[in-house]
């Protein structure tokens, strides 16, 4: 699904194409910066029941989730500029 069609595009002149890590990577950021920003604005600024360690341990995942999608773009970034024959 993601092998043949992929190369087929990327041959093809003005075909603008995202390599599934730099993908993956914005959706982790994405997700996680959405949660980051409910948790700070509904949980946090909001009076309201006591925070509770089981959204503490989510909000530390969030971020955790967060670095690792910024690692996925990069480390993507990284391997393009890889192929094209940059320097890093």
């Amino acid at each position: 699904m993601w092998s043949g069609g992929a190369t087929e595009h990327a041959r093809e002149p003005g075909v603008a194409l995202i390599s599934r890590q730099k993908l993956i990577g914005w959706i982790l950021i994405a997700v996680s910066v959405a949660y980051i920003a409910y948790f700070l604005r509904v949980r946090l600024l909001e009076s309201g029941p006591v925070v509770e360690k089981k959204e503490w341990v989510q909000l530390i995942g969030s971020m955790v989730v967060f670095m690792l999608g910024t690692i996925n773009v990069r480390l993507a970034a990284m391997r393009a500029r890889r192929r094209t024959g940059m320097p890093h």
